[in-house]
Order: structure tokens, then C-alpha cells, then sequence
């Protein structure tokens, strides 16, 4: 081969290099990512943009408000609501199944070793099934079945909760009060071994998937706002694997699951861990906002990871700004006190529900009483947000107030960060199972807050006392055994860390010591 042929090829391959190069690097930084952007997944219709499972009958698309619309209209929306027949594929949930990737970028260290690889991808399917690999098996997590198309504000607070189907009427009371983002965990009745195809139009899968997008139909908030997750299982209650025989089968109660769920696919960088039947009374979404607004422009030292804390609020400097910096870092919960009427047939109607503190007060002081703390006849839950400084706090001040007697049964209802401890999910069914979610919170070293101005009341309905009864008792021991591993997994984690005896750790260093199993080996790891 001759000198210039041998140029012209070396010419040649340069340039196909060079196209090649310019080919990859375009659709692999360029091409590939809006084309995941934009294009709709496999089982979705590219003209209709809806799954494939998941088409709606546009009878139920008009917008309903919840006021214009009475309760009883809209329960026989759900009473009535035509079949699905016909919008499904044969197997359930196999038409779910996901083939998305979740992609784990690179370090930077590996990246200057070895030069550009792609990532490592993880099947969604299976992060989730480690993700929530403690909660009673069977069980699949459905994340955005339908998400919310609103814009979010990642400083706003998503209220997260869970729902059983025989919820719903009250779920939507809570969407149009609330207006702002809703992450929810909605329990499906799953049949083990069917497909959908095969079961009668009045099973309780069914009856709940036509019930459920006629809710989400039902309002213009709902699409707005609302994100629904799914949680399918076929258990009937926690103590029992007997197979769902109605729509009120709930899924084993498996309460804090759902909540991590909800939780875990929030938008938004702030939480309310809201049970579904309170009444939000009190603009206290607008006040967070305003108050993580104002001390944005604050420098925020990460208290979290180095254990220190500047001086504490609770000794005279208190101030907004340095409790939300706290909240934000995880540091600190806002509280925000619950209330329920005394006579139950009272507290049915939200729209007859205090709208301020003023009128709050007003019935709670009246004799008798007309609203009194939330379950006060089981003082540990509730007590430690001491009611008689709250009322004792002049409406509109605008104070918090740091929890001063915390004890391991409280349980209130927070606003949060995302970033917090998650909610142990070995508790299933009725008893203990928020108060370890508050329980570990406390032990990472977050500090309560109590919103003086604000508060939530809860809609009366009835309790199932013996399904209560009989899961309390099971969760009894499992919450003992729970704050043991609880406090020596939080007391060894801080020994190794070295921040045993910082501010960050004091909570642990208090709690831990009461506990009488522990109580030695606490001693022996705080004293030295």
C-alpha cells in the first residue's frame, strides 16, 4: 500500500470516528434524555395519553365541587358507578408491571479512572420491593397511579396519608378543604391466583378501582393536587390472612407502610403525616410557607451530620427563622394540636368546624365543653402538647412553643422533612404504630413545636373497638420490643459517631435510660 492510500485511509477512518463519536455522544446526552422525557411509557396509548388500563369513561370528567355537590350525590356516584369491564387487561396487576429503569449515576472518582460508562440500572420493580421488603407479603406498591399535573413548589407541605375504599367521601372533604399537594396510599383488595378478567363485576377489586376513579374524577382538585399510590395486598384485617370478602377489607392495616410510601413519593421537600379524617381548620400550610420564605436567605448549617446545635429556642431566643432552619435540616417537627367533639354526632359536619383559635377556645372552654383534646381519655397520646399553654397563648400571636414533657406514647400530628426517619413497618393494624414513627423521630434528635394559632379536629365516626382491641394487644409487645432496638441502635450509632454526648443526642441519652431492659446497657454507654 502506498504512502497516500495509506493517508487517505487513516483520513477516512478518523472521519467515521469522528461521525460516530458525534452520533453517540448526541443521543446519549442529548436525544436520550428527552426522549425519556417526553415519550409515554409501554402501556400507555400514544393518542389518548392513557394507560392501557386505565382509561376513563368521561361521564364521570366534570368537575364537582364538594359543596356544591352533597355528600349524598356523591355517594351514589360511588354506589352506582358503572363497571370497568372491558378497560382492563387479563392479568392483575401483570399489566403493571414496570420495565422502567432507575438509573445510579457514576462517581466522579470512577469517571476519572476509567473515562465515560454509563450507569448502573435498577428495574423500579425491584428498588420497590426492597424498599418496602418488611411490609406482609404479598403486597405491591403502585407508585403515581394517577399523579397530580399541578406545579409544585418544592418548599410547599404535602400532606401524606392513607386510604382504605370506605374512606373516600371523607378523603374528598379533605382534598377541597386543604387545597394544596396530597400524596396518598390507596389500599386495593388484591385476590391471590385471579385475574380481573375473571372475577364478578361485584367483587371488591373491582367495586374499588370504579369507586376510585370516580373519585378522582369527582373534583378539579384531585388532578390538580392529588398524587395516588397503590398498595395492593388481599389481607382482610392484621391478624388474620383470610382472604378480602368485601370492600372494607383493609389490606392488614399495614398503616405505616402506606405512610412511608406516601411519604417516599411526596414532591415537595416539606411533610404533614395527616390521618385522613382530620379537618385542616387553620391556614397553617400558608404560615410554613411564608416562614421557609422569609428564612431562605438565612445560612443554614447542617446540624444532622456534624451534631451541633446553636442555642436552644426553648431557653429565650426563640425565633421562626432558627425553627425552620431546624426543620428544614430535620431537626425539628411543628405540631399542630388535634381536637375532636365530645358528643360524636356533633363532629360529623366540617362545615360546622371552628375556622380560629378564638371560636376553637370558645367551645373547648365552654360548660360543658363542646371540644376537648383528641382522645383525652388516653392522655399519653395527645398530653405532651401541653392544651393549657396552648390556650393560654392569645389568638394570632403567632408563637410556637418547644415540647417540654415528651413521653414515649406521644403521638401528635407533625409537619416535617422529607429527609426524617421513616416509619418502622413491622406494625400492622391498630396501636403503636404513629407513635413509633414519632418515637424514632424523637431518638434522631428532633426537637416538637407547637403552632399556637393552629389546629386540626377530627371527624366523628365510629371505631372498630373489638378489631382495635385484639390489635392494640398484639402491638403492645411488638412496640416494647421496638423502642429497646429503637434506643441501642440510636445509643451505639451515636457512640461511634462520637456525638453520644452532644445536644444532637440528648433525647436518646433522656429516653433510653427509662427503658427498664435497657436500662444497663444504656447507663453503661452514656456513663462510660
Amino acid at each position: 500500500m502506498t504512502g497516500s492510500a495509506l493517508l487517505k485511509l487513516l483520513q477516512f477512518s478518523l472521519c467515521l470516528y469522528t461521525v460516530v463519536a458525534v452520533i453517540f455522544t448526541t443521543w446519549v446526552y442529548i436525544l436520550s434524555p428527552i426522549s425519556r422525557q417526553f415519550s409515554l411509557p409501554a402501556n400507555v396509548n400514544k393518542k389518548t395519553g392513557h394507560s392501557a388500563m386505565l382509561r376513563f369513561d368521561t361521564r364521570f370528567l366534570q368537575p364537582v365541587s364538594l359543596f356544591q355537590q352533597p355528600v349524598e350525590a356523591f355517594a351514589s356516584e360511588l354506589d352506582h358507578a358503572d363497571s370497568l369491564d372491558g378497560y382492563w387487561t387479563e392479568t392483575w396487576p401483570g399489566g403493571f408491571t414496570n420495565t422502567e429503569m432507575v438509573h445510579l449515576p457514576r462517581s466522579q472518582v470512577s469517571l476519572r479512572k476509567t473515562g465515560y460508562l454509563p450507569g448502573y440500572g435498577i428495574r423500579e420493580e425491584t428498588l420497590l420491593s426492597k424498599a418496602f421488603s418488611e411490609a406482609i407479603h404479598p403486597t405491591r406498591i403502585i407508585p403515581f397511579y394517577f399523579k397530580a399535573s399541578g406545579t409544585v413548589d418544592p418548599d410547599d407541605v404535602t400532606i401524606t396519608t392513607l386510604v382504605t375504599t370506605n374512606r373516600f367521601r371523607v378523603f374528598k372533604q379533605l382534598v377541597e378543604r386543604y387545597r394544596g399537594p396530597i400524596s396518598v396510599t390507596i389500599h386495593i383488595p388484591l385476590p391471590l391466583h385471579s385475574s380481573l378478567s375473571s372475577l364478578p363485576p361485584d367483587h371488591p377489586t373491582r367495586v374499588a378501582l370504579n369507586s376510585l376513579h370516580v373519585l378522582y374524577a369527582s373534583s378539579p382538585l384531585f388532578p390538580k393536587l392529588v398524587d395516588v399510590h397503590l398498595a395492593l395486598s388481599p389481607f382482610a384485617s392484621a391478624l388474620s390472612s383470610e382472604v378480602v370478602a368485601s370492600t372494607v377489607g383493609e389490606g392488614g392495616r399495614q398503616f405505616n407502610v402506606w405512610r412511608n410510601a406516601a411519604r417516599l413519593f411526596a414532591r415537595t421537600e416539606f411533610v404533614m403525616m395527616l390521618d385522613v379524617d382530620f379537618a385542616v381548620c387553620t391556614d397553617w400550610r400558608g404560615i410554613v410557607r411564608d416562614a421557609v420564605r422569609a428564612a431562605s436567605s438565612t445560612p443554614i448549617r447542617h446540624l444532622v451530620r456534624t451534631g451541633r446545635r446553636s442555642q436552644d429556642p426553648s431557653q429565650g431566643s426563640a425565633n421562626t427563622t432558627e425553627i425552620v432552619q431546624r426543620l428544614r435540616e430535620g431537626t425539628a417537627a411543628l405540631v399542630v394540636p388535634a381536637f375532636e367533639y365530645v358528643k360524636q354526632e356533633e363532629g360529623v359536619d366540617q362545615r360546622a368546624f371552628p375556622a380560629d383559635k378564638e371560636a376553637l377556645v370558645r367551645l373547648a372552654q365552654a360548660n360543658p365543653p363542646v371540644i376537648a383534646t383528641f382522645h383525652a381519655s388516653w392522655a399519653p397520646g395527645h398530653n405532651s402538647t401541653n392544651y393549657q399553654k396552648y390556650y393560654s397563648i392569645p389568638p394570632g400571636s403567632g408563637a410556637m412553643y418547644k415540647v417540654e414533657q415528651y413521653q414515649s406514647a406521644y403521638e401528635p400530628y407533625v409537619i416535617t422533612s422529607k429527609r426524617v426517619s421513616w416509619c418502622d413497618e413491622r406494625f400492622a393494624g391498630y396501636g403503636g404504630n404513629k407513635a413509633a414513627c414519632l418515637f424514632e423521630l424523637y431518638l434522631s434528635g428532633v426537637s416538637f413545636y407547637v403552632l399556637s394559632d393552629h389546629f386540626l379536629i377530627h371527624q366523628s365516626h365510629k371505631y372498630e373497638e373489638e378489631a382495635r382491641r385484639e390489635e392494640r394487644k398484639s402491638n403492645r409487645k411488638v412496640y416494647a420490643d421496638f423502642k429497646e432496638e429503637a434506643c441501642l441502635r440510636y445509643l451505639y450509632r451515636y457512640h461511634r459517631e462520637g456525638t453520644l454526648h452532644t445536644e444532637r443526642a440528648a433525647n436518646a441519652r433522656e429516653e433510653c435510660k427509662k427503658i427498664k431492659n435497657i436500662s444497663k446497657t444504656a447507663s453503661q454507654l452514656i456513663d462510660g
